[in-house]
């Protein structure tokens, strides 16, 4: 498809006629990285009509914005989101919980704009501009097969930092609300993944993105798998054990993380670096008991189990690893095999971080919190089975690896601790309810040993 400079006709009016509009519906969404601070105005970095907004629409606009927010540090640059935005003139009934408000001034008054994914010929049309390659004014399609055409689009509600559309039964597109520039880790380690030979995870078929930043990326669909976290739970409310997945499971983890060192770079982590490791952790710590109070009896007891990483000698290998791993992050098919998902790391840290080579063992304390954090959803809670399957989950991945992660104790529990601290931020600001989870485990973690 040929390159089209398909710009709006008047950006400079156009980001004014929106922000009102802005200022109401982003704060809402789940998406939205900046919850809890003031929106003190927007930024545009780049608006494209993927279909043109002339007549009563719909018009596609694809806009890159720049949330201005009090209290970032000057030298770090504002979040940039990315939003896909319906333009009618009339808003039909089906559309009319996507409807984010009606413009009152400049370029495209009195129409209506909406969350434009929710509307089954916007998200069709992205599909189709997926299945041709080539440029729409900034924006940059790719594709590495050729695509089926006219698959029918649905939303996926989950809750999740990003916006998913699944073709047919056959592609998930992941939309990327929250972009960086650099190659988001999402498709940078499926790409080298697939390249290696590993069938552990889904190879990307087509993305597109703007400049160097990543905007979303299309997958095959595992239409019959069903994620970790679910499996777990109905174990849990079955009273059934749950070892043999577990340990299936860890034997996935360490061939994707072998596959991704065969792949990409690795080094030697040194005695230095341990200790820059925990002290970045420490640092984690005290910003974390600052947002929440309830942190501050526990610090010194947590403060320890990073003193006691610091003290060890290094000399394992770091390398490119998931990043966020959990069970919610893994699928398992109808023939018992799973699969691992979404590498984009944890959303809130910064893009070169979540590229960084790390110990593969913070993938391993990631997925022993989400043992405990499935085991507290019981009532009454079943420790036993959180210690039996991440005692399982361990065994795994050393009959698969060769090394078994708990050969070095204390640096997997300083990454244990240091998840459950990002957990209790995470919780305090999102879901209150759930603050008690990750709790329970800094009263357990920052005990004496």
């Amino acid at each position: 498809m040929p390159e089209t400079a398909s710009t709006t006709r008047a950006p400079d009016a156009l980001l004014p006629s929106l922000a009102p509009l802005l200022h109401e519906w982003l704060p809402r969404q789940r998406w939205f990285a900046g919850k809890g601070r003031r929106v003190a105005g927007f930024t545009l970095d780049a608006a494209t009509e993927l279909l043109p907004l002339d007549g009563a629409g719909p018009g596609l606009l694809h806009l890159l914005v720049r949330v201005e927010q009090p209290g970032r540090p000057a030298e770090t640059p504002a979040d940039c989101y990315q939003l896909l935005l319906g333009v009618r003139t009339q808003l039909p009934p089906r559309l009319a919980p996507a409807l984010i408000g009606r413009i009152r001034q400049g370029p495209l008054a009195g129409r209506a704009v909406y969350e434009g994914l929710r509307d089954p010929r916007l998200a069709g049309l992205l599909y189709e501009r997926l299945r041709t390659p080539g440029r729409t004014g900034p924006l940059h399609f790719h594709a590495t097969t050729a695509l089926p055409p006219a698959l029918a689009p649905r939303v996926l509600d989950a809750e999740q930092s990003n916006s998913s559309l699944v073709y047919g039964d056959s592609f998930i597109l992941k939309i990327f609300r929250r972009v960086s520039p650099g190659a988001n880790p999402d498709l940078e380690l499926p790409l080298a993944l697939a390249g290696a030979g590993c069938a552990r995870v889904p190879a990307p078929v087509a993305w597109f993105e703007s400049g160097a930043a990543t905007l979303g990326v299309l997958q095959p669909y595992l239409r019959d798998s069903r994620d970790g976290w679910r499996l777990a739970l109905d174990a849990l409310a079955d009273g059934r054990d749950f070892t043999a997945e577990a340990r299936a499971l860890g034997r996935a983890t360490a061939e994707v993380h072998l596959a991704l060192a065969e792949a990409l770079p690795t080094r030697r982590l040194g005695r230095a670096e341990t200790e820059q490791l925990a002290a970045a952790m420490d640092r984690r710590l005290h910003a974390a008991a600052q947002a929440v109070p309830a942190l501050l009896p526990f610090v010194p007891g947590l403060r320890a189990v990073f003193e006691a990483a610091s003290g060890t000698s290094g000399g394992g290998l770091v390398q490119r690893i998931h990043g966020d791993l959990h069970l919610g992050q893994t699928l398992r098919g109808s023939d018992g095999g799973w699969a691992v998902i979404d590498f984009e790391g944890e959303p809130a840290k910064p893009l070169d971080e979540r590229r960084s080579p790390q110990p593969t063992v913070r993938d391993v304390a990631g997925m022993l919190r989400s043992f405990d954090y499935a085991a507290r959803t019981h009532r009454p809670w079943n420790a036993e089975w959180a210690a039996r399957s991440r005692a399982a989950f361990c065994t795994g991945y050393a009959e698969a690896s060769g090394a078994d992660p708990r050969s070095d104790p204390a640096l997997l529990r300083a990454y244990e601790t240091d998840k459950a601290v990002y957990e209790v931020v995470y919780e305090a600001r999102h879901r209150p309810d759930w603050l008690p989870v990750p709790m329970s485990a800094i009263e357990r973690l920052s005990a004496p040993r």
